[in-house]
């Protein structure tokens, strides 16, 4: 219910900047519950997400958000990542000095880290201000089965990155019913995937399959890469987890 009421208020805040059904929004973002909740927002007023990986560059952002012609973007002051923090703001920044303007409007700021950033105050908007004054309720916007649900961009690491979409209906079902079939998911268990929500394997696996089946979910804000490989069983250990997902690399 807490979920939902989160994903409503930005849908919400999201149509009175002008938001709608078939723009694309471009979502920068650390490992944070804000992350599936935006990707969640979009989809419930129609809107096409498209999710860069929070370690990508500013000129990687810029590519996606030209490639997309995207109206809008959501990031954040800052994430947390290996006792550093990563300065998303200062990097979309970056990307609009170098050309990725053009077609964003608008840019919703998360206050993550409270590390100070420049707010253009005729583009920018805080996260929790856009938010504050908005309906929990906001209902979803029907779509056709084949209505782009996503965007995802791949590495660009053998080339210019490709888009790949995802449809709305079809996408969602082979989700779901592989966390039913392949993990078992039952009611009482707490499904960890370590994926970044930037990979199709974070889409999948993090936000739509675990959730379309009334999941609970953990998420970890950065790499759980100190001091060695236990702390992946320690933090299953604490939360309580019962199924576990990562990738081999």
């Amino acid at each position: 219910k807490q979920l939902h009421a989160e994903v409503c208020k930005l849908a919400n805040g999201l149509k009175s900047l002008g938001a709608k059904k078939g723009d694309r929004i471009v979502i920068y973002l650390p490992m944070t519950p804000e992350a599936v909740i935006a990707m969640l927002a979009c989809a419930r007023i129609g809107a096409i997400h498209s999710v860069v990986f929070g370690g990508f560059s500013a000129s990687s952002l810029r590519d996606r958000i030209e490639d997309a012609s995207a109206r809008f973007l959501i990031t954040a002051d800052g994430g947390h990542r290996a006792g550093n923090i990563i300065e998303l703001k200062k990097m979309a920044d970056e990307a609009f000095a170098n050309g990725a303007s053009q077609s964003i409007e608008k840019v919703v700021v998360l206050q993550r880290t409270k590390h100070a950033v420049n707010i253009d105050a005729q583009r920018d908007v805080w996260w929790h201000e856009l938010t504050a004054k908005q309906s929990d309720r906001c209902d979803p916007e029907w779509v056709e089965a084949e209505h782009p649900l996503f965007l995802l961009y791949t590495s660009g690491s053998t080339g210019k990155p490709k888009g790949i979409q995802h449809s709305s209906a079809g996408y969602l079902l082979g989700a779901m019913m592989t966390v039913q079939w392949v993990f078992d998911i039952r009611d009482d268990d707490i499904f960890w995937c370590t994926a970044d929500v930037g990979w199709v394997t974070g889409h999948t696996y993090v936000c739509y399959g675990p959730l379309a089946n009334g999941a609970t979910i953990l998420m970890y804000e950065g790499a759980p890469t100190v001091p060695d490989a236990g702390r992946f069983w320690k933090i299953c250990q604490d939360h309580g987890v019962t199924i576990f997902y990562t990738a081999p690399t």
